[in-house]
């Protein structure tokens, strides 16, 4: 493992690529990452095939986002009490055998969406599991943040490239023939992950209440703390106001009268600013300016979105994403500061908690908008997200200065003792 005191190279992102567990963690993502777009799709399709409601197509697809609340807080304590590889690897055999379900023929629709449920409430124990794994493989300094935006652009990639490619797979094959490709790309996940990375031990041992109870003592602890709240905040608060836009892109493109088009161009160009902004944030600035520039993104990242109150043209909406997207460049360094605050026994639970909050915040800001949206033209409830977003992430960024968050300020907080002794323990 990586001196957690190295100092890499130079030379960005490859340097990641030379540690042989994190090829075999980035090639399993990009595999489940794959089964999920594709059973997303091909799900949404199948549900619609089969019911012709409207309402529960898309119903199908929201479910992506609900069940992350209740996986990522009831089951969070699963990152830190057994061995990351064990968790990893599990978790893809859970979505295996759900997708497997899916594909069989003649299963009901009720339990399609039950099945779906599952997939999206493993989601955010895998993803903090991994994110907290990351610092074994990688430390937790610049090989760290920089593994983490790797896994983070795949992902944003799949925004404008994953979806695409599912729709081209649906032309080939059913639905569920689709889903049973994904099959296949969870058990080749679950493959490399097994063969590909070490076997650790358990960042924290078992403790005398169950895995619920200890991963609602651990959220306790761990919101309880000013400096990691507030690091939470700045995850979650752009992202309830930022997806906006995108879930209002086709009654935009309807306003502007436009075709289908403009909606895959609107939903893609923010995932595009965000990419290109990271990429760049990556492998040219430096550690010092990354953290430099990681408050002032926070504060005025959405601002470009109030500029929909003046209803721009498709040309102009989609440079405002774009510039909208650029603020993510500060997420490299707000991944550091999280992993730094942050004990290192609760770091699976801070990960997976943090995960479900950020998935939960784009589910309810994609709701809150399509209610506005039902009083006020879509340009002003845009606008409107823009300008209540900057006023809210502001607040956020002068609490993160008084608390000392950001370059220069406190390490990494102690686990607290007393009642929850049993959360910290090892």
């Amino acid at each position: 493992m990586p001196s957690r005191q190295q100092a890499p190279d130079r030379s960005g992102y490859r340097t990641v690529f030379r540690v042989r567990e994190f090829r075999a963690v980035f090639a399993a993502h990009l595999l489940s990452l794959l089964g999920v777009v594709t059973a997303e799709i091909s799900l949404t399709v199948l549900v619609y095939g089969l019911t012709g409601s409207p309402l529960l197509g898309a119903l199908t697809f929201a479910l992506g986002f609900l069940p992350y609340a209740v996986g990522g807080t009831l089951l969070s304590s699963v990152a830190d009490r057994h061995p990351a590889r064990r968790v990893l690897v599990l978790c893809d055999l859970v979505c295996a055998a759900c997708a497997l379900l899916m594909a069989l023929p003649g299963t009901p629709v009720a339990v399609l969406l039950v099945l779906r449920c599952a997939l999206a409430a493993v989601a955010p124990v895998f993803t903090g599991t991994r994110a907290a794994a990351l610092t074994d493989i990688l430390g937790e300094g610049e090989l760290y943040v920089l593994g983490r935006s790797l896994l983070r652009i795949v992902s944003q990639s799949a925004m404008f490239a994953g979806f695409g490619a599912g729709g081209l797979l649906l032309a080939f094959v059913s639905p569920r023939g689709a889903i049973s490709l994904t099959v296949l790309t969870f058990l080749a996940s679950a493959l490399l992950l097994r063969y590909g990375t070490r076997a650790r031990p358990a960042r924290a041992a078992a403790g005398p209440t169950g895995a619920t109870a200890d991963s609602l003592a651990a959220a306790r602890v761990l919101l309880a703390d000013p400096r990691v709240r507030v690091l939470m905040l700045l995850f979650w608060l752009p992202a309830l106001f930022v997806v906006a836009p995108e879930a209002l892109a086709a009654p935009y493109a309807d306003a502007l009268g436009t075709g289908p088009a403009a909606v895959g161009l609107m939903m893609s160009a923010m995932a595009a600013g965000h990419v290109g902004a990271e990429l760049y944030a990556g492998s040219r600035l430096s550690p010092r300016v990354r953290d430099r520039i990681v408050l002032p993104l926070a504060a005025f990242g959405l601002v470009p979105l109030a500029g929909y109150a003046l209803l721009p043209g498709l040309g102009w909406a989609l440079l405002l994403l774009v510039l909208s997207g650029v603020s993510a460049a500060g997420l490299i360094g707000l991944d550091r500061w999280f992993v730094e605050a942050v004990p290192e026994e609760l770091r699976g639970r801070a990960m997976t908690l943090m995960t479900a909050g950020l998935m939960t915040a784009q589910g309810v800001g994609m709701a809150l908008a399509g209610l506005a949206a039902e009083f006020w033209p879509v340009h002003h409830v845009v606008a409107g997200a823009g300008v209540l977003g900057t006023a809210c992430c502001a607040v956020t960024v002068v609490r993160a200065r008084r608390h000392g968050v950001g370059p220069g300020g406190p390490a990494r907080t102690e686990a607290r003792d007393g009642a929850d002794h049993d959360v910290t323990s090892r």
